[in-house]
């Protein structure tokens, strides 16, 4: 049973979602003032979270914003993405995970509000930002982003088509929708001195615009410190609490909280603890903020050719409340959760209260916000190392390191930033169970024919220059330069020591020289120059140089990163060698071919499950090569059972591309491994300032070796898997696994109530349980120096094992006394979810083939107190099981 501050919390939530439902029906009002947003005469308290529609599928949305809204928020915000909904100028896409409309109905159907994001220039690790590649090549458009006709054109073009398409579904909140906010631009400020004037002039443009668009509901613009009125200027960062609106009549706004990173090829894996996110959280509302957004509350996947960088990863996991497959990120979720409830809790009294604050010394405040009905506390310790006792108002209490302690009556302490008690769940990789993988999987193979371009150096234009790649208009991350040199056998140039210089914006590159591969070369996120240099062997007469040029998403933030060249800059040398002497000769101005694209990918699509003529033709099922670049890879498989996520491993394999049923579900590149340094096998210490290099994980691993494969992509019968090999792998090793909550761990305070889930799956035993000072961490936990006096392994087991979900009230009253003292008691538990199936060769238990040795022990021919003696003897013994029968007549 819930403690009755747990109940009175769920009721005023319940109240509180019920007044959204209600507010959602009929045209309602939204303003603001210096103290927050204000809907139909009401201060709200809002918590919003990011989820970018075009990162996961329709299919998926019901359940995101559903585990959102049960994770407190109250709106959802998302950019909106103009270069996949214009992809060329005038023709639009809103099909699919692109369906804009349906996504802000899907966040109206569960009650929540929306804030909307039209930029048109988003960032967001987004391929060029979002802004379409053809708008950079318009004739009159010199840059984006400042004083210019044909662009500004472009964008009040697109900003208004979306206007009107929410406006005429009534999706705005003035017009009975649940769209409260909506941005234009998107953090100019970090970029507005590189600009000039032109920046300013431009800024209050767009602030203009938008307002002659007449939404009815407030447009704020983030990361813009002189935002004009009645635009209001919001935050973004890791932390917000001392950052203070250019207006006195604006509210505290928080548009990003980072709730991780996002990773590229190369990186480690990046991760915030609950702890660090729920203190910006807290530490935030302490000194004054009203609405905060996380960015990302489910971070999703870039499919396709969307990530940005360039050189970022498919996955776009954000380490965020929710993982990249919609699973739980716990504890994170739960400890935001508990947060989220006790601060809707506190509305009226910090959006109508009179603050104060006290200053302690040493980074330690108390805060109050005071209303005739009440007051509430927090206590902020920024302090990185040291806990602060500090005595108010003739209590004393503890504070923590890095922490914020929330009193909602300024007596109790309900909610410590640094307490978490939510469940740590460790989610596992299991084997698709529809077959047995990676042998049943049968694969036919053919070469990317590459001929024209290598040998013959053909291609479908030409120039006398080195372009920049985006003149194709990012129809594919890969193009041709071709051209040829004629050498002389008395050429000066030619030596013994001959190599080729290429200078490139850090592309991957791809050489070859007379019909040979000399060598590919690629860089790092980050890296916007690099040099390719390699021997070459050429010969007398006529001689072919084709480079390929590979992008791996074009750059998306940074002052004018629109204008920075993409490809092969340039120059193109040959250099000859004699001793100390070196002659170059410059190839850039020569002659060059290109040609956009693949022959498998542009022209006769061998991943599409609709183009049928190359079914069978062209394949070859034997001598399957391993190691080859431009090789394609095809074969199919069955559905992974249940409703589990579902992941391609595709371990072994080099770079390119996969598609699940001619879906394109992202960049692969598993043969791009971590660096070696910079991780630790220690906890995380969440104390002290983070940023993106401060908990990672996944050193020496590669970047990304499982994709995510959404259940909607997959068909009830047979699937086809089809990959395009760039530089060489082997797909003996490929498969399909689910992903499930393997172990839920708890590791709460007293007088907390501890909540075990294995998501969906029934809790199928209790490995480990301690209440006093458990030490340790989830899978290897340890009994501490005090515990309870009694055995709670079998409390626990009775309220847990079989259940899908239980809830322990953590006391000494229900738990039992201790020998623990005076100090704060936890409860420590390890929950496993074991699943036991069977094949022709063996008994699976958790979806590992197992040898099991059994021995019989009828219970009742012992008595209880030998059950364990026996049962330890005959596990020293080497048995795995014990077998007994069940006694029919025994009364």
């Amino acid at each position: 049973m819930a403690s009755p501050r747990s109940i009175s919390y769920a009721f005023l939530l319940c109240f509180i979602i019920q007044t959204v439902f209600i507010s959602l029906s009929s045209a309602y009002n939204v303003s603001s003032d210096g103290r927050a947003i204000i809907i139909d005469g009401r201060r709200r308290v809002l918590l919003s979270g990011s989820i970018h529609y075009p990162r996961s599928t329709p299919e998926m949305w019901p359940d995101l914003i559903r585990k959102a809204k049960a994770g407190g928020l109250d709106a959802i915000e998302t950019y909106v993405f103009w270069n996949a909904h214009e992809p060329s100028r005038r023709q639009y896409d809103f099909s699919g995970n692109l369906d804009l409309i349906r996504f802000i109905k899907t966040i109206q159907d569960e009650g929540l509000y929306a804030v909307l994001r039209i930029g048109p220039y988003v960032c967001a690790e987004w391929n060029y930002g979002g802004f379409p590649v053809w708008l950079h090549n318009m004739p009159g458009v010199q840059e984006l982003r400042t004083v210019n006709e044909v662009f500004m054109n472009e964008m009040q073009n697109f900003t208004s088509l979306i206007v009107d398409m929410v406006k005429q579904e009534k999706l705005f909140a003035s017009q009975g929708g649940p769209i409260i906010l909506a941005q234009i631009e998107n953090e100019y400020g970090n970029m507005i001195s590189n600009y000039g004037e032109a920046g300013k002039v431009y800024i209050d443009w767009c602030a203009k615009m938008a307002d002659s668009l007449d939404i009815g509901v407030p447009w704020i613009m983030c990361q813009e410190s002189d935002a004009p009125q009645p635009m209001i200027n919001t935050c973004n960062g890791w932390y917000c609490d001392s950052f203070t609106p250019n207006n006195p009549n604006s509210p505290k706004m928080w548009t990003e909280n980072w709730t991780g990173w996002f990773k590229s090829w190369g990186g480690k894996d990046p991760h915030r603890t609950a702890e660090d996110l729920a203190f910006s959280v807290a530490r935030f509302f302490q000194t004054g903020g009203t609405f905060q957004n996380y960015y990302m509350y489910h971070g999703g996947t870039n499919f396709g050719r969307t990530s940005g960088g360039p050189y970022l990863t498919t996955t776009y996991d954000y380490d965020a409340p929710l993982d990249e497959f919609g699973n739980l990120n716990q504890p994170k979720w739960g400890h935001l959760k508990e947060l989220h409830n006790v601060l809707k809790a506190m509305e009226k009294t910090l959006t109508h209260g009179n603050v104060s604050t006290t200053d302690f010394g040493n980074s330690v405040t108390a805060t109050v916000y005071a209303t005739e009905e009440g007051s509430s506390c927090f206590f902020g310790n920024a302090n990185t190392t040291g806990d602060a006792a500090i005595t108010f108002q003739g209590s004393d209490y503890v504070v923590p390191a890095w922490s914020v302690s929330i009193l909602p009556d300024c007596k109790t302490e309900v909610y410590s930033t640094a307490k978490v008690n939510a469940q740590t769940s460790l989610i596992v990789k299991k084997p698709n169970q529809a077959e047995n993988e990676p042998s049943s999987l049968k694969w036919v193979w053919r070469p990317e024919v590459i001929d024209e371009p290598v040998v013959q150096g053909k291609g479908s234009f030409a120039a006398s220059s080195l372009i920049d790649q985006k003149v194709i208009n990012d129809a594919s991350d890969y193009l041709w330069y071709m051209t040829s040199v004629d050498l002389k056998p008395d050429d000066i140039i030619w030596s013994d020591n001959m190599t080729l210089r290429v200078n490139t914006s850090g592309i991957v590159l791809h050489a070859y020289v007379n019909g040979e591969h000399i060598g590919s070369q690629w860089t790092k996120y980050g890296v916007f120059k690099d040099v390719f240099e390699q021997q070459v062997k050429l010969n007398p007469g006529k001689n072919q140089i084709s480079l390929l040029s590979v992008t791996v998403g074009l750059q998306n933030y940074g002052p004018m990163f629109d204008m920075v060249r993409t490809g092969i800059t340039g120059p193109v040398e040959l250099i000859g060698r004699k001793g100390d002497e070196s002659v170059i000769k410059d190839l850039s101005s020569h002659k060059w071919s290109y040609k956009v694209g693949l022959s498998g990918l542009e022209e006769q699509k061998f991943y599409s499950t609709v183009n049928t003529n190359n079914e069978t033709s062209g394949w070859f099922a034997d001598n399957v090569p391993t190691n080859s670049r431009m090789t394609w890879y095809k074969t199919t498989f069955k559905a992974p059972l249940g409703n589990d996520a579902v992941v391609l491993d595709l371990q072994g394999m080099g770079k390119g591309f996969a598609w699940v049923n001619g879906q394109n579900i992202g960049r692969h590149w598993p043969s791009y491994v971590a660096e070696e340094d910079g991780c630790s096998s220690d906890a995380c210490d969440y104390r002290g300032q983070y940023d993106n290099n401060k908990c990672v994980t996944n050193c020496g691993q590669p970047s990304q070796r499982w994709y995510h494969v959404p259940r909607s992509f997959l068909q009830d019968d047979v699937n086809t898997l089809v990959l395009f090999e760039e530089f060489g792998g082997n797909p003996s090793l490929v498969n399909f696994q689910t992903l499930a909550v393997g172990t839920a761990c708890g590791n709460a305070y007293e007088e907390k109530t501890l909540e075990l889930s294995c998501n969906g799956r029934p809790i199928s035993a209790i490995k480990f349980a301690s209440f006093g000072d458990p030490q340790g961490t989830c899978g290897s936990f340890e009994v501490g120096t005090c515990e309870a006096e009694k055995e709670i392994l079998p409390v626990l087991q009775q309220e847990c094992v079989g259940k899908e979900t239980c809830y322990i009230d953590i006391s000494e009253d229900k738990l039992g006394k201790t020998s623990c003292g005076s100090i704060v008691k936890r409860l420590a538990v390890e929950a496993v979810s074991i699943t036991v199936h069977y094949d022709s060769k063996s008994l699976i238990i958790d979806w590992q083939s197992k040898v099991i040795n059994a021995g019989t022990i009828h219970y009742t021919r012992s008595t209880a107190e030998m059950w364990p003696h026996l049962i330890q003897e005959a596990k020293d013994g080497g048995l795995d099981a014990i077998e007994t029968y069940i006694f029919w007549d025994i009364p």
